[in-house]
């Protein structure tokens, strides 16, 4: 099944919408996880977040999808659960342009989960748009000192197998139950896990003390990156198709680079703007090719 125009459009205009929501994220959490601590910011926003995703299910009744169980785990798992955390403790010590690093890879992460897990099979000249897009990103990366591989460079990794992961399995259970259902269940289903950590992180550091900055951060973190970004996002991933749509996280990582800039006074050289620009370029590029995506019967 080949994904129509309307759909496409539809679809990329609910993925930007997603992307720019996500990409305050990095800074916001360059903000928390100094004061709050990487478990209570990583994890502690998505028990905030499952509050108002159990709100709004009651609120409007909605029926647990038994038969999609499996999958909302999985997708809690990668994107409640996962990236959160990694990323969390990647920017105990690391700035956010270069956790911008992580979204740098996600698209063509994500491309890879979107063939194995939704069935999705890009022609030729999508695999090779999304590698030169890729080159864009190394580059940029490198551009950003993220070049050595330490222990925050790890956890960014594995961060974005998690959200690639979550990304995909989300987008293909929203084929049939829409985007803001999915991460509602997700966010339900993980919260009881995420509580015995939480709670015991709090205890330990003796309580919650963080300033008008800091909670700001995690106000965010809870309301937008953890559960309304969500709802375009998965939206825009299950319309216009999981790889094509997800290209568009390459605008993400100059994004994050600029937000950092303007909210945390984090030096952007020219270099950097060079590199950036090779990125949205890319980015363009490869989401005006002419590229059918099927879907396995």
């Amino acid at each position: 099944m080949q994904t129509q125009p309307r759909d496409l459009r539809i679809g990329l205009l609910l993925g930007l919408i997603g992307v720019v929501s996500f990409s305050f994220t990095l800074p916001a959490m360059r903000v928390a996880v100094p004061q709050l601590g990487p478990v209570v910011v990583g994890l502690g926003r998505a028990v905030v977040a499952a509050g108002l995703a159990a709100a709004l299910l009651m609120l409007r009744r909605e029926p647990f999808p038994k038969i999609h169980a499996w999958a909302l785990a999985a997708t809690g798992l990668g994107v409640v659960i996962g990236f959160p955390l990694l990323s969390a403790l990647a920017l105990r010590t690391v700035p956010a342009a270069h956790g911008a690093v992580i979204v740098g890879f996600l698209p063509a992460a994500t491309a890879v989960f979107a063939k194995l897990r939704a069935g999705e099979r890009p022609g030729h000249a999508f695999w090779l748009g999304s590698a030169l897009g890729l080159t864009s990103v190394v580059v940029f990366a490198e551009v950003q000192g993220a070049g050595s591989v330490r222990a925050p460079d790890i956890f960014l990794i594995l961060a974005v197998v998690a959200a690639a992961f979550g990304y995909a399995e989300g987008a293909r259970v929203s084929r049939e139950l829409g985007g803001w259902r999915v991460i509602c269940w997700a966010l339900v289903l993980t919260a009881p896990v995420l509580l015995i950590p939480v709670g015991y992180e709090i205890v330990r550091q003796g309580g919650l003390y963080a300033n008008a900055t800091g909670w700001a951060g995690f106000a965010y973190l809870a309301a937008v990156s953890a559960f309304l970004g969500f709802f375009p996002w998965y939206a825009g991933l299950a319309r216009g198709g999981i790889a094509r749509v997800g290209q568009l996280q390459l605008i993400q990582l100059p994004l994050t680079v600029l937000w950092g800039a303007l909210l945390l006074g984090e030096k952007i050289s020219s270099a950097t703007l060079v590199a950036g620009f090779g990125v949205l370029a890319s980015a363009a590029a490869v989401l005006r090719l002419r590229v059918t995506v099927r879907r396995d019967p």
